[in-house]
């Protein structure tokens, strides 16, 4: 396929993603999204299976003889925030805005796809795999757990994520650890409420709680190796309703990052070790109410190399950096790379606002380099 083949294509793969950016849709509930994916496929002429994790799609194309096989994944969902872009193709439903560009990554796919179905000059299978629910409940466990690759069997696998600050195209990863495990708890403490002017007759739900927060910052700090990255984080206290009633419970949410298996089941026991201590210390009951939650994303070596190799002969020397700490965000790429070896890769989408924030927007610069990277993987790799 000649560059100005996928140049006269572009602009329809522009279109596509603003579409996309229109219509975002949280996790497991992406039905519009889904189906237009499954038609832009269908339109190209893939094979098309759908229904694992729910709303995933995964679509195949074959060429040669081969038995060989390589997969790309893409994330499809959405975040619970209102957009304040101003955009003309701002998001249409209020309460869900695509904030960490999860509708660049399908639209590279996407043009990744167009372009292979245009140039079948390789021999094996290719596998594109577009995942729901990244941002929430593990979308790419619940397409495993559906036999993603019993069904659809990969010898490596690839994702590529949008990063702001990094230079407009360019591509940088890692081998070993490139982003953290992320655990989530609710956790009740149930105590005993009464009148705040008698709260000798009680057992104070928000003392109780405070204490445990305190208590948790000591985790990372005594329990775990200063050469281990980890983080525990209490992102909300919910107690109370006026300053003279003593709560009958208090709820913390609390988020728990790691890099290391080991580290990260030692901080998820000490969690809960403490948390019941510190409750059973002031005559409170405790409960614990446990989250989806991913492993730590871990690079295959080799297929950093396939990565590093195919970016650095496309593209030039200066279209790769080596990715120098990991990232202590969380990726649930994570659960396929548990499977598969494979690697997930950054590319930089330049100056704009950060993930997760209202005003951001994927960089439509970098469609043709997202695109072209899978499509030259899979030229390469299946050569």
């Amino acid at each position: 396929m000649s560059n100005s083949n996928f140049q006269n294509f572009l602009p329809e793969l522009v279109e596509i993603r603003h579409h996309l950016h229109q219509i975002p849709e949280i996790g497991l509930s992406e039905f519009k999204t889904s189906d237009f994916i499954a038609a832009q496929l269908e339109k190209w002429g893939f094979e098309i299976t759908r229904g694992l994790g729910k709303t995933g799609v995964v679509a195949t194309l074959r060429a040669g003889n081969s038995n060989r096989a390589i997969g790309f994944r893409a994330d499809f969902d959405a975040l619970p925030m209102q957009e304040e872009t101003n955009l003309p193709y701002a998001s249409q439903h209020p309460g869900a805005m695509h904030a960490c560009g999860h509708d660049g990554h399908t639209s590279m796919l996407l043009g990744a796809a167009w372009a292979l179905s245009q140039d079948k000059g390789f021999s094996g299978t290719v596998h594109f795999i577009f995942q729901p629910a990244e941002e929430n409940f593990g979308g790419g466990k619940l397409m495993i757990e559906d036999g993603l690759f019993e069904r659809f069997p990969c010898d490596q696998v690839f994702a590529l994520h949008n990063w702001p600050g990094i230079p407009t195209g360019t591509f940088t990863t890692r081998a070993g650890p490139i982003a953290a495990s992320i655990d989530v708890v609710s956790v009740t403490v149930k105590g005993k409420g009464g009148h705040g002017a008698q709260p000798e007759l009680t057992v104070d739900p928000v003392v109780v709680g405070s204490s445990i927060v305190m208590a948790l910052q000591t985790l990372v700090a005594r329990n775990i190796s200063p050469h281990q990255p980890a983080v525990v984080t209490v992102g909300a206290f919910l107690a109370g309703s006026a300053s003279n009633i003593i709560a009958d419970t208090a709820v913390l949410e609390i988020s728990m990052r790691a890099m290391n298996p080991k580290v990260r089941e030692e901080i998820r026991r000490r969690v809960e070790e403490v948390t019941t201590l510190q409750a059973k210390s002031y005559g409170a009951d405790i409960a614990f109410d446990w989250q989806v939650g991913y492993p730590a994303t871990i690079n295959d070596p080799q297929a950093v190399e396939v990565a590093r190799s195919t970016i650095i002969r496309r593209f030039g020397e200066d279209a790769f950096t080596e990715l120098d700490l990991p990232l202590m965000g969380s990726e649930d790429f994570s659960f396929l790379l548990e499977k598969v070896p494979g690697a997930y890769v950054l590319i930089g989408n330049g100056d704009s606002a950060g993930l997760h924030t209202t005003t951001y927007d994927f960089n439509d610069e970098i469609l043709e380099q997202g695109a072209m990277y899978f499509y030259y993987l899979a030229k390469d790799q299946l050569a």
